[in-house]
C-alpha cells in the first residue's frame, strides 16, 4: 500500500491541513478535531483503498484504517508537520481553552480518548507482563524474591504507579495547556514524602488548612481534574503577566495555586468519587451478576461503535487501584473473543474472496484485542454476524460474571489478557469467552451469512445467432459491481455516459460489441470501441492506472482494427496492478448513452451469453418529415 498517497488523499477529503484542530491516532484510527466536520467528504474517504470506515462519535472525526494506521499517520505528518498546537503556542496570549464541541458527553469522552489513546499499547503491554508474573509465581516458574522478578515487576508496574504523571503530559495536549507544568502537577501528588504521609494517614497543615491524607498513585479521576482546573487558571495567568515574563511567572503561580489546591479540594474529590463508583459498580456486580454480564457482554461492542467505550476506562483503573481488582474487563473479554467467532463464523461461509481475506485477517486481530477492523470491515458490514456476536458475547458474559472473575491488572481484553484474571473465577472466565466465540461462530455460519456468492461472468464463445445488436457484453471475467460503486467519482457519477464495471478475475480484456477500435491509448490502459449501429463503447482498465505509463498493459489490436465480441483486446496483469497499489476494476461506459432511451443491466446478464448491459434506441418519430 501507498501509505503517503493514501495520507495525501485523507488529508485533501477532510478539508485540508487547515480545518485540522487536532490529529493523533490509536490503535487502529486516525484520530481529528475538524474545525468544520461538514468541510471532510466522508463517501469519497470511505471509498480510499486502505480505508475500512469513517466513524464521526464523541466530537471526534475518526478515520478507520486497521493495523497499519502507525504508518499512515506517519506518512500524514511527513506532509502536514505537528498536528495540533504546539506547546509554545498554547502558551500565547490568548484563550487556550478547548473549544466546545458537540454536546457535554462528546466532549467528556474526547477529552478521555484524547488522554489515554497515546500509551494505551504501554498500559495494556505492562498489564500483561504483570499478569505472566502472577503466573510464573504460581506455577512455582519464578520466586517474588528474585531479581529478574523484581526488575521486571518494576517494568510492568511503574506504568500504573506513575500513572498521574502519564495522564497530566496526555490531558494537556487535550486542553492545550503547558504539558510540563501538568507534569510537574502530576508529579507532586506522587512525590514520595506526600505518599509517605497517605499511607500513615498523617493530616499535613497548609497555612491553617487540613490536606487530607490521600494516595494518588495509579489514580486518574485526580490528575483529570487537576488537569482541566489548570486549563482555566493558566489562560488567566497568561493575561495578567507581560509577555516578558510569562515564561517564568505563569508557571510559577501555577504550581503554587495548583499543587496545594488539589491536594487540599481537587485530589480528594476525584478520589472521592473515584471511591464512589469502585463501590457501586462492585455491589451492582455482585448483586446482579446475571444482569451485568448479559448487558455488558451483550453491548460492549455496541459502546466500541460509539466512542463511549472510554468512559468504562478510568472506572476500570479506579477499581483496581482502590479495590484491587476490576470485574468489568473480564465480562468486555468474552465481547472481544465473540467478535472473533462471528468473524470466523463470516471466513468459513462467505464465498466472496475479499469477505474471506478480511474475516480471516480480522479474526487473527480481534484474538489479540484489535476489534474495529473486523466490527467495520466484516460484522457490522453484513449486520447477521454482529448480532450473532452480542449474543455470544452476551452468554459468555453471563458465564464470566457468574463465576465473579476479575481482573487483578489492567490490559486490553484479548486472549493476552488471561494471566490478569488468575484466582477466584479464571476457569469460569475461560469457559465464557470459549462460549462466546463459539456460539458466536456457530450461529453466524448458519444464520449471520447470507448466499454471498458473488455473480461471475464467464467469457465463452458466443454463437452469433445470439449476439443482440443492442446488447454489450461482459469485457472480463470477474465480479460484476454497479458503476457507482468504483472508487472514481468521474466514472461514478456518470458524468462520462452509464454502464457497469467488472472486478477482474482474468487477465483478458475482450471485445463488449462486433465494431472499430476507434481509440486505443499508448499505454493500453483504455480502448474505445464503436459498434456497427453506433453504440461508443469505453473500456478502462483500472483507476488512475494511466500512471504505470504501460506497465502491466499489452496491446493485442491495433487502432481502426475491426473486432468480433469476445475478441482478446488488451492483456494486463491485475495482480500486479494491485500490488502496486492501484484499483484493477475494468469499467465499461456507453459515451453516447444520451442517444439511447434506457442503458440498462441487460435481463440475462448472468447467463452464458453474458449480456450485461441492454441499450433501448430512442424510437424516431415517423410523423415528423
Amino acid at each position: 500500500m501507498d501509505y503517503k498517497k493514501l495520507a495525501q488523499s485523507i488529508l485533501t477529503d477532510i478539508g485540508g491541513k487547515d480545518n485540522i484542530d487536532q490529529g493523533w491516532h490509536c490503535a487502529t484510527r486516525l484520530r481529528f478535531y475538524l474545525k468544520d466536520d461538514s468541510k471532510a467528504q466522508t463517501k469519497k474517504i470511505e471509498d480510499l483503498d486502505g480505508v475500512i470506515t469513517v466513524v464521526n462519535s464523541a466530537g471526534q472525526y475518526q478515520v478507520v484504517i486497521g493495523n497499519s494506521v502507525g504508518k499512515v499517520y506517519d506518512a500524514l505528518v511527513d506532509i502536514t508537520g505537528p498536528l495540533g498546537e504546539s506547546d509554545s503556542e498554547a502558551s500565547k496570549d490568548k484563550d487556550t481553552t478547548p473549544k466546545k464541541k458537540g454536546n457535554i458527553l462528546n466532549r467528556l469522552i474526547g477529552f478521555l480518548s484524547g488522554s489515554f489513546t497515546p500509551f494505551i499499547g504501554a498500559i495494556a503491554g505492562a498489564g500483561i507482563l504483570k499478569g505472566l508474573l502472577s503466573l510464573f509465581v504460581a506455577l512455582h516458574w519464578m520466586s517474588t524474591t528474585s531479581g529478574a522478578y523484581k526488575i521486571w515487576y518494576a517494568a510492568g508496574d511503574s506504568v500504573f504507579y506513575f500513572l498521574p504523571v502519564l495522564l497530566a503530559f496526555t490531558a494537556a495536549k487535550q486542553l492545550k495547556v503547558n504539558q510540563f507544568v501538568s507534569v510537574a502537577l502530576g508529579l507532586s501528588l506522587v512525590y514520595p514524602s506526600i505518599v509517605q504521609l497517605g499511607a500513615k494517614n498523617i493530616t499535613l497543615s497548609f497555612f491553617g488548612i487540613p490536606v487530607v491524607p490521600t494516595t494518588y498513585t495509579s489514580t486518574v479521576i485526580p490528575i483529570l481534574l487537576a488537569v482541566w482546573a489548570l486549563s482555566y487558571l493558566e489562560p488567566l495567568l497568561n493575561k495578567i503577566f507581560p509577555e516578558a515574563v510569562r515564561n517564568i511567572f505563569t508557571p510559577l503561580f501555577s504550581l503554587m495555586i495548583m499543587v496545594p489546591l488539589t491536594l487540599i479540594v481537587v485530589g480528594p474529590i476525584g478520589s472521592y468519587i473515584s471511591n464512589w463508583l469502585a463501590t457501586g459498580v462492585s455491589a451492582i456486580y455482585k448483586a446482579v451478576p446475571v444482569i451485568a454480564g448479559a448487558l455488558v457482554g451483550a453491548l460492549w461492542q455496541v459502546f466500541v461503535i460509539f466512542g463511549v467505550h472510554w468512559a468504562f476506562l478510568p472506572l476500570a483503573l479506579g477499581n483496581i487501584a482502590k479495590l484491587g481488582y476490576d470485574p468489568l474487563l473480564p465480562i468486555t473479554a468474552t465481547a472481544v473473543l465473540a467478535q472473533a467467532g462471528a468473524a470466523l463464523g463470516v471466513f468459513l461461509k462467505t464465498k466472496d474472496e475479499k469477505m474471506k481475506g478480511l474475516a480471516g485477517s480480522g479474526t487473527i486481530t480481534a484474538l489479540f484485542g484489535i476489534t474495529e477492523p473486523t466490527i467495520y470491515g466484516v460484522t457490522l458490514k453484513l449486520k447477521g454476524p454482529f448480532y450473532c456476536s452480542m449474543i455470544g458475547g452476551g452468554i459468555g458474559g453471563i458465564i464470566a460474571a457468574m463465576a465473579h472473575a476479575v481482573a487483578t491488572s489492567f490490559t486490553m481484553p484479548s486472549l493476552l489478557a488471561l494471566p490478569t484474571y488468575l484466582g477466584k473465577g479464571f476457569v469460569g472466565e475461560v469457559i465464557g469467552i470459549a462460549v462466546a466465540f463459539l456460539v458466536s461462530a456457530v450461529l453466524t455460519y448458519f444464520f449471520g451469512v447470507k448466499n454471498d456468492q458473488p455473480a461471475k461472468t464467464t467469457v465463452k464463445p458466443v454463437d452469433p445467432k445470439t449476439i443482440n445488436p443492442n446488447h454489450v457484453y461482459a469485457p472480463v471475467e470477474g465480479t460484476i459491481v454497479p458503476l457507482k460503486n468504483v472508487k472514481d467519482q468521474v466514472f461514478a457519477s456518470g458524468a462520462m455516459g452509464k454502464g457497469i464495471a467488472v472486478v477482474p478475475s482474468s487477465d483478458i480484456v475482450k471485445a463488449p460489441i462486433a465494431g472499430t477500435v476507434s481509440a486505443l491509448y499508448p499505454t493500453g490502459h483504455a480502448i474505445g470501441i464503436t459498434s456497427n449501429n453506433g453504440i461508443e463503447v469505453l473500456i478502462h482498465i483500472g483507476i488512475n492506472t494511466v500512471k504505470l505509463n504501460g506497465k502491466h498493459f499489452k496491446k493485442l489490436v491495433k487502432q481502426n482494427d475491426h473486432v468480433k465480441v469476445g475478441q482478446p483486446l488488451v492483456q494486463f496483469d491485475y495482480k500486479a496492478i494491485k500490488k502496486d497499489g492501484y484499483d484493477p476494476t475494468v469499467m465499461m461506459i456507453i459515451t453516447n448513452s444520451k442517444n439511447y432511451k434506457e442503458v440498462n443491466p441487460a435481463p440475462d446478464t448472468y447467463a452464458t451469453n453474458q449480456a450485461l448491459l441492454a441499450l433501448v434506441p430512442i424510437k424516431k418519430d415517423k410523423s415528423k418529415k
